[in-house]
C-alpha cells in the first residue's frame, strides 16, 4: 500500500512519522522548503515524550514524481488548499483515498446536504476549485483530536492524544473506512469509525471556533479568555448560533456552550493554534474555523450576527498585519 502526506507540518508529520515507523505500507511526503531538506536529511522525526521517533521519509516537492496512491493525507492550512487541489491530480488513481486532517469545515462538507444547494462553501472552496479537482468519490473525513506543535523543519513534538475518527462523508460503515482505521491503528492512534463524521467535525469546530479567534486577537491564553466573564458569554452567544444552524444540517449538539467551555477550562493556560500562527506572522484559519459558520448560517436562513461579528473582527485584526488576504 502506498500513503502520501502532503503538507509535512506538525500534524502531517505526526500522522507520517507514526505510519513510517510502522512499516506497514510505503510512505512519502510532499512538501517543499526547509522542511523538504529536513526530511531528505534526517527522515521523519517525532518527538513523543522523551521518546524520539524516527524513519527513513521519501520526500518530494513535486506530487508528479510520486504517482498514484493508495491513500493521501492533505494535512495543508486552509488558503494552501486550492492550490493543492490543482497539483495533486498524479496522485490520484479511481480508488484513491484523499483524507484531509484540517480544522475546521472542509470544501466537501455541504456536498449531499439536503435543502442547502451542491454549491461549494465560498469561505473554503472558492470558485469550486478544491470540489472540481477532488470528486468527492475519493473522500473520506477525517477528525483530529491530538496537540503537536513544530519544533524546527521536519522536526514535530507531541503534546497531547492521538485520537483520530474516520468516516465516509455520506455516513454509515464501509471497506474504505476500516482499512484505513486498522492502518492508523497499526500506526498506533486510537482509532474510532465514526457513522457521522459530519457531526464529528461539527462538533469540534463548535468547541473551538470562537477560543481561537479570540485568542489571536487579544494574545490570551484559553484559562483567560474563559476567566472574563463578558467574553465568556459572547464566546457562548456565538456558539449558541452555531448549534442553531448545525441543528438545520443535521449535526444537532446536545451540550450547552457553557458545558463545553468548563472542559476546555480544564486544559488549563493553553495558546491556540490561531495564536501560534498569529505570534509567528503566518496566516491564520480563519474561514474554515469562522467564516464557513457565517456562510452557513446565510445559506440555512439561521440569524448568527455574533458569529458574524467575531469573524469580522478576526479579519480586521488579521489584515490589519498581514496574515489574512484583502
Amino acid at each position: 500500500m502506498k500513503a502520501c502526506i502532503v503538507g509535512a507540518g506538525a500534524i502531517g508529520a505526526f500522522i507520517g512519522a507514526r505510519l513510517a515507523a510502522a512499516a506497514q505500507c510505503e510512505v512519502s511526503a510532499v512538501a517543499r522548503g526547509a522542511t523538504l531538506d529536513a526530511l531528505r536529511r534526517h527522515g521523519w522525526r517525532l518527538q513523543d515524550g522523551e521518546r524520539l521517533l524516527q524513519a527513513p521519509a521519501q520526500a518530494v516537492d513535486a506530487p508528479g514524481a510520486l504517482g498514484p496512491q493508495d491513500l493521501v493525507v492533505i494535512a495543508v492550512k486552509g488558503p494552501s488548499m486550492p492550490q493543492v487541489a490543482r497539483s495533486i491530480a498524479p496522485l490520484l488513481a479511481p480508488r484513491t483515498i484523499v483524507m484531509p486532517a484540517m480544522n475546521g469545515v472542509p470544501w466537501w462538507f455541504v456536498q449531499g446536504i439536503e435543502g442547502i444547494g451542491e454549491a461549494p462553501l465560498q469561505s473554503v472552496d472558492p470558485g469550486g476549485v478544491v470540489s472540481r479537482a477532488i470528486a468527492r468519490g475519493h473522500v473520506l473525513g477525517c477528525v483530529v483530536h491530538a496537540s503537536a506543535s513544530r519544533v524546527e523543519p521536519g522536526l514535530v513534538r507531541v503534546h497531547q492524544g492521538r485520537r483520530l475518527i474516520v468516516g465516509e462523508p455520506a455516513g454509515g460503515a464501509s471497506e474504505r473506512v476500516e482499512g484505513v482505521a486498522r492502518l492508523l491503528e497499526g500506526a498506533g492512534f486510537e482509532v474510532e469509525r465514526s457513522a457521522a463524521i459530519r457531526r464529528d467535525i461539527w462538533y469540534k469546530l463548535w468547541g473551538n471556533m470562537t477560543v481561537n479567534p479570540v485568542s489571536a486577537i487579544t494574545g490570551a491564553t484559553a484559562d483567560r479568555i474563559l476567566a472574563d466573564a463578558d467574553v465568556r458569554e459572547f464566546c457562548a452567544a456565538a456558539m449558541r448560533e452555531a448549534a442553531a444552524i448545525g441543528a438545520r444540517i443535521g449535526c444537532s449538539i446536545d451540550e450547552t456552550p457553557e458545558d463545553r467551555q468548563r472542559v476546555t477550562a480544564k486544559l488549563g493556560a493553553f495558546r491556540t493554534s490561531m495564536l501560534q500562527d498569529a505570534e509567528a506572522g503566518r496566516a491564520i484559519e480563519l474561514d474554515a474555523i469562522v467564516g464557513a459558520v457565517a456562510e452557513l448560517g446565510r445559506r440555512t436562513g439561521v440569524a448568527a450576527p455574533n458569529v458574524n461579528a467575531l469573524l469580522g473582527l478576526t479579519r480586521l485584526f488579521a489584515r490589519v498585519r498581514h496574515l489574512y488576504p484583502g
